[in-house]
Order: C-alpha cells, then structure tokens, then sequence
C-alpha cells in the first residue's frame, strides 16, 4: 500500500512539475517578446535563451522533489520532536538546542548556495553566448583561423564554472562536517544524560532507547530540511533572474490602442526629429531632421556610415521613439496610430535579411494577415525575379529554408517577395539591392518602377542606397552627414545639367554628395567599375 501511496505522489509532483515549466516558459517568452526593441540591444541572446532553457527547468525542482522532502520532512521531525518532549523534557530540549545549530548551520548553506547558483547561471549564459556566436560565425572563425582563440574563450567561462563548484563542493563537505559532528554529539548526549536519568529514576531503560530512536529521526529529518532547502535556495537563486524578467511590463506599443486611419496616402514627416539610442543617450544619431516624402514618391536617402539614415527606417518602423520631434503619416503624429496596424502596412527590405527555418512559402508568406492563396505567393516571387531560382529547388517552394541552401543575393530576392506580397502602402528598401548581382538589381529596380506606374496602387517608396544606379530610380535624393540633412534635390534637374557641363553624372554626383563609404586615398569615383549609365534624359527612370 505503501508503495502505492508513493508512486501516486511521485506521478502527481511530476504532473505538476511538468505543468509549472511549460507555464513559465510561455510567460517568460511571452514577456520578452513584447519588450521595446531597445531591451534587446542590452540583452544577448545566450543569456536568454539560457533563462528560457536551464533556468526555467531548474525552478523544476522546487515542486518536483525539494518542496516535497521539505514538507515530508518537516512533518517528521516535528511529530519527533514533540514525542520526544513527552518521554523527558530535559532530554528533548538539549536535542532541539542540537537541531537548531545544525539548522544555523543549514540556513549560512543555503544562503551560500543561492549566491553560488546565481553566478553559475551568469558563467554558463555566458560560455553559451560563447558557443552560439561561435557556431554561427564558424565560416569567419575558419578564414582567420581563431579556433584556438574562441576555444580559449570558451574554457575562461568553463574555468570560473569550475572555481564555482570547486567552492559549492567544499561547502556541501563541511555541511556534512557539521551533520555528521552534531548527529554523534547527539548520540553521545542521549546516553549520558539518558543514563544518570535512568539512575535517577526519571526514566528507564526503554524510554532511553526510544529517546535514541526518535532523536535520530529527528536528526535526520532536519538534515534532509537542509539538504533539500540548499537545493531549493539554489533554485530560488537560478529563478530571481527568470522572475525579473518575466515581471517585465510590456511595450506600450503592445498596450495601448491607437488610431486606425481609414487609408493612408503615403505622405511621411520628419518634423525636427531628434534621436539617440536609449544604451548610448551621451551620443546624438539624428539632430534637427525634416523630410518630407509625398505620396507615390521614390525617395532616396544617401551617406556616409554612421549618418544616420538606417535610422531614420527604425524611427518610421517605430522600433524606437524619436527623442524631439515627430514623425507625421497624412497629417497624423505617428505615435498615436496603432503599432500593429501601422506595420501591416509597410514592406520593408533590410540589408542583411534574415530567414526562419522553415519553408520558402511560409518564410514569403511571413507576416502576412489576409488569406494568402499559393498563387498570390509565386505571383510575389515573380516580381523580385525569385521564382526561377525557387522553382529549381529539389521541394520548390515547400524547400526548408537552410543557411548553406541560399546565396545572399537569394535570400535577398525572398525578402523582397515577403515585402511585395503584403502589397504596402509604404515601401522601405534599406540597402536592399546591395546583395544583388547586376542583372538582379536591374530586374528589381524594374519592380520599383511598375510600382510607381500601378496607377491602382500607388506607394510611397524610401531607398537607403549606396549604388548610384539605384540612386537613379528616385525622385528626389537626400543626402545626409553626421545625423544631419546636408541637402535635397532633385535628381532629374541635376542630370538636366549635366547636359550642360558634359560631366559623367557618377563623378559629379559622387563629389557634389561627397558619397563615399570608405576613406580612400584615391577619388572613390575612379575604383567603381563603369556600368552602364543611361544617358542624360530629364526622367531618368526611363518612363
């Protein structure tokens, strides 16, 4: 029966364990997933991952097993203690004296182990940090052969692990020590005092030995307390980090409800905007900016690294909230229009565009929230010049997308697609060609024009380029430098005069816009290879 008893309680703990990670874990996930963007530039994505992983089955053990021997324990030792109050008072009490140094002892333990738990979750968040950066960027570990160097890195973390158990390890001996010293004490005690009680005539023989008996119990039961409660306290102390994060107030983008516009035009504001990320507030990204794209203009934005202009993309796609200044959509401030809503109405390209493991279809369908048929995918794929390449994979558009599977150029057409098929009203393409090949890029530049011309669905498009040949597509080019509008103009009334001067336009856009990512000692111009340019019409879109 026995038996019995204890298989249902083991099954149930474990049910109940079972039941406790998987809800933490949702909330904790949940939690970091509706954090501002600018919690993320401070967290690494090792030390997160290590809170969803170890740290969450760690806080397992606390109803799994240590809560479980504690209160089973604890019950114990306290029937113990009070029978043996019953047979002789005086005895009892001197055992309970013995109990509760070795309870002191427990508690300075546990106390230890809490500290040593929270520094053996920070070391392995690291040394994983270590690992999962390595992996990813193994193909620049081999080129610059530093294998040696990131395996030294890894072992300085495995290191400060080792010190860290090598301490936890001589602390649980001298819990031991000091168990096994008062357990003896105890014995020695009980016989001593136990036997000039017996002389005495206070109690006999058999009541001795019942004392021995229940005193071991309860000796024994305050140290699988305090055995269980170190493990318990080293739970607690894994957990305070998971439990800081997952008490995490949301975004208040994800909170509050904002305007939902009937439609939107595409006409876009930067009204003196200011801006600099919350991790470095001493360092000025954006000052003073005003920009203003019309609807159904292809605006590009131009400059040397570090000018600001991805920012400005982060600023409309409202990852960050401009310091001063604001940013209008028709008319209307864009922090009071609903973030969700907002974004499903933006196509954006980034320069480094990143896949999910998962299918062709479902990596173009990302995002997306009306019903999207497999046609309507292809058709996304045909206009950024994807399908062909898609269609001679072994699965086609059912192929598992896998880093080793695609070239740059590739994913870069797919993440173009993704932007095509959600059929934006504002299109953002930041360096979005750079990964192309020529015959590429001029296929998409050929989208950027049909879209333009779609008099059905006309949108508003910024480009953030490097390639003069892509600057070409725009209306009107905004050059920026050291977080500052320097100028804007029209490409069509520049090139009008060059036909004037005769100048090559790459030489004179180049020098006029100082357009030049690198510190060269020769002129930029002279190192770029003379594609084909088209010749000095007024509209150089070619329409």
């Amino acid at each position: 029966m026995q038996v019995k008893i204890f298989g249902v309680r083991g099954c149930c703990f474990g049910i109940a364990n079972m039941i406790l990670v998987k809800r933490m874990r949702e909330t904790l996930y949940s939690s970091l997933l509706l954090q501002d963007i600018s919690f993320f530039d401070t967290e690494t994505v090792g030390d997160l991952t290590s809170r969803l992983g170890a740290d969450c089955q760690q806080v397992s053990r606390v109803i799994g097993n240590d809560l479980n021997m504690i209160l089973r324990n604890l019950l114990q030792g306290t029937g113990a203690l009070i029978y043996l109050i019953i047979l002789s008072w005086p005895l009892g009490l001197c055992t309970l004296l013995i109990c509760s140094t070795l309870a002191a002892v427990m508690l300075l333990y546990g106390s230890y182990q809490k500290k040593a738990a929270k520094l053996t979750q920070e070391c392995t968040a690291s040394a994983n940090e270590v690992a999962q950066e390595t992996f990813s960027l193994m193909r620049t570990v081999r080129v610059y052969g530093t294998e040696e160097d990131e395996l030294g890195r890894y072992k300085h973390w495995l290191g400060k692990l080792a010190d860290i158990s090598l301490r936890q390890s001589a602390a649980y001996g001298f819990w031991n020590l000091s168990f096994n010293t008062l357990y003896h004490s105890t014995q020695v005690i009980a016989v001593l005092l136990g036997g000039t009680s017996i002389l005495a005539g206070h109690i006999t023989a058999e009541q001795l030995t019942k004392f021995i008996l229940y005193s071991e119990w309860l000796i024994y039961s305050t140290w699988w307390v305090g055995d269980n409660l170190s493990s318990l306290m080293q739970s607690v102390g894994a957990s305070e980090k998971v439990f800081q994060l997952m008490d995490l107030l949301p975004s208040n983008q994800f909170v509050s409800k904002g305007l939902k516009l009937h439609r939107i035009l595409g006409h876009i504001e930067f009204v003196n905007v200011s801006f600099h990320y919350p991790s470095r507030p001493t360092v000025p990204v954006l000052r003073h900016v005003n920009i203003s794209v019309h609807p159904s203009e292809v605006v590009a934005i131009v400059g040397l690294s570090g000018s600001g202009k991805s920012t400005l993309v982060n600023l409309l796609l409202r990852l960050y909230e401009p310091t001063n200044g604001q940013i209008l959509i028709d008319g209307f401030p864009l922090k009071e229009l609903d973030v969700m809503w907002w974004r499903e109405r933006i196509g954006f390209v980034g320069q480094e565009p990143r896949l999910f493991r998962m299918d062709i279809s479902s990596n173009i369908r990302y995002g997306c929230t009306r019903d999207i048929k497999q046609e309507d995918i292809e058709w996304a794929a045909k206009q950024a010049y994807a399908h062909d390449f898609i269609s001679s994979l072994p699965n086609g558009y059912q192929t598992l997308v896998d880093d080793d599977l695609l070239s740059g150029g590739q994913k870069q057409r797919i993440a173009i697609a993704r932007a095509i098929l959600r059929d934006p009203t504002i299109l953002i393409l930041d360096e979005a060609t750079s990964a192309l090949d020529a015959e590429s890029e001029h296929n998409v530049k050929g989208v950027l024009r049909a879209v333009r011309s779609d008099l059905s669905t006309k949108r508003s498009v910024i480009v953030i380029a490097h390639r003069l040949s892509t600057i070409q597509a725009a209306d009107r080019i905004v050059v920026m430098d050291g977080g500052q509008v320097v100028e804007v103009g029209f490409l069509s009334i520049y090139f009008e005069s060059l036909k004037q001067s005769r100048a090559h336009p790459r030489e004179t856009l180049l020098k006029r816009y100082h357009y030049c990512p690198l510190r060269l000692k020769k002129p930029y111009w002279e190192l770029i290879p003379h594609s084909p340019i088209p010749k000095h019409e007024t509209d150089i879109t070619g329409q």
